[in-house]
């Protein structure tokens, strides 16, 4: 008879590649893990990877075990939630967010589950957008959050709320009226998210549906890296204001409002609809209700008035 451990060595040598990083995953060792596959290969009597190559290759039976072994572990988890009390409920999620959640509101959402569930696991990563939905689609996280873009893929989609972005210039190193038509922006060096991003997606396509043409751009793909820059002069960027109004106070930055004015960038969080969980359910309904893009973790006043 099989067991959920030999269950879950499957299912994350799969998804990981390897049976080192199945390991790390379960807090066992490389060769607990082995153990637990050859049980499973004794117990159906095929061999569940092909040995002959170097890496962790699934063979066609094993691959078809893995299928089972993935709505097996989903349904045991499923009934655990249904069934446990919040304060009692044991599990791991697995949370992905893009870098200005991260910097403003990420660290009051950990807060709020673990107030929740005192005995949930969190593990966050930070990564660009596209990354975390292909994350999401090959499930190595459980729910993201992440601009709202078009797209075929079958999530579950919970609005979260929406960060205001404007274009911002060192003053130091340029000079611009407080409001431009959108077309003049192209003036300056840009420094645009690339199409990793979603907020890069979107206001590229902002801008090329508004005839922009964008002739000296440095794509950037880092927030902090992106503010850096513009701070030292190296371009206009489109910037999410609420949260570097310090900035913009201090005299480090100083906004162009466009005429038409950069769309706000809305944001939901995503889980598969397979796994249509009450955890990921409340921690959707959580992000919802703690997003706040006006704060930032960098700013000074922030962290005095935290302690």
């Amino acid at each position: 008879m099989f067991t959920f451990k030999q269950m879950e060595a499957l299912y994350w040598i799969v998804q990981l590649g390897s049976f080192e990083a199945a390991a790390g995953k379960l807090n066992s060792s490389q060769s607990a893990i082995s153990k637990r596959i050859h049980e499973l290969e004794s117990t159906f009597d095929f061999a569940v990877f092909d040995r002959t190559s170097r890496t962790a290759r699934i063979t066609e039976k094993g691959n078809e075990l893995f299928e089972y072994a993935k709505e097996l572990l989903g349904r045991r988890d499923e009934i655990v939630e249904r069934v446990s009390a919040n304060e009692v409920l044991v599990r791991r999620i697995r949370i992905g967010v893009t870098e200005l959640t991260a910097l403003t509101w990420l660290p009051r959402l950990i807060s709020a589950v673990r107030d929740a569930y005192p005995k949930v696991i969190v593990e966050a990563e930070v990564d660009l957008s596209i990354a975390l939905r292909e994350r999401l689609a090959a499930d190595t996280v459980d729910l993201i959050i992440v601009p709202e873009l078009p797209t075929s893929e079958r999530f579950v989609s919970v609005p979260v709320g929406k960060a205001e972005h404007t274009w911002m210039y060192s003053p130091s190193r340029y000079a611009a009226k407080s409001t431009i038509p959108l077309g003049e922006i192209a003036q300056f060096p840009l420094l645009l998210q690339g199409n990793l991003s979603g907020s890069g997606l979107i206001y590229t396509r902002f801008l090329s549906e508004n005839g922009v043409s964008l002739a000296k751009v440095l794509t950037v793909n880092n927030l902090v890296a992106q503010v850096g820059l513009t701070v030292s002069g190296m371009g206009v960027s489109h910037l999410p204001k609420s949260c570097l109004n310090y900035m913009i106070s201090a005299g480090a930055l100083k906004a162009i409002r466009t005429r038409p004015a950069l769309p706000p960038i809305h944001y939901v969080a995503l889980h598969r609809g397979e796994h249509s969980y009450s955890l990921c359910d409340q921690i959707a309904q959580l992000a919802a209700k703690y997003c706040d893009f006006s704060v930032n973790i960098l700013d000074p006043r922030a962290i005095s008035s935290a302690s």
